[in-house]
């Protein structure tokens, strides 16, 4: 079992900057599929980027491309804390983001059934 907090949202300005993070109990974190959604209010939960172990301590992350060159994901596997690093924040970012776990290696990193642990969700407001 894996259990899984976000913390770090809040309301910024467009052009602003927040770091999430997602803490997790349980598994064996440094080996673990890890990734992040948001959800906005009337729509579907998307993928944002997603960390993938492949080996030694070699991770390769992906993105979606509404936030390519402006969020970066990274991990703290010492303290098993996934962080989201969100830059040049537009209105349409505005969501609650989700961290999510998949215990079992996947080819599939932006799907959302891929995931087996969900967190609460943090919610991200960013103003015009």
């Amino acid at each position: 079992q894996v259990r899984l907090v976000e913390s770090g949202g809040g309301s910024v300005q467009a052009g602003g900057s927040l770091r999430l993070s997602c803490t997790a109990s349980g598994g064996t974190f440094s080996r673990t599929l890890m990734a992040w959604f948001r959800q906005a209010l009337g729509k579907e939960r998307e993928f944002v980027a997603g960390s993938k172990w492949i080996g030694s301590n070699v991770y390769t992350n992906t993105y979606a491309d509404s936030v390519k060159g402006r969020f970066t994901t990274s991990r703290d596997n010492a303290k098993s804390t996934l962080y989201l690093e969100t830059t040049n924040l537009k209105p349409e970012d505005t969501a609650v983001y989700y961290c999510a776990a998949s215990p079992t290696p996947s080819e599939s990193v932006t799907t959302h059934s891929t995931y087996v642990y969900w967190g609460q969700g943090t919610q991200v407001t960013v103003s015009s």
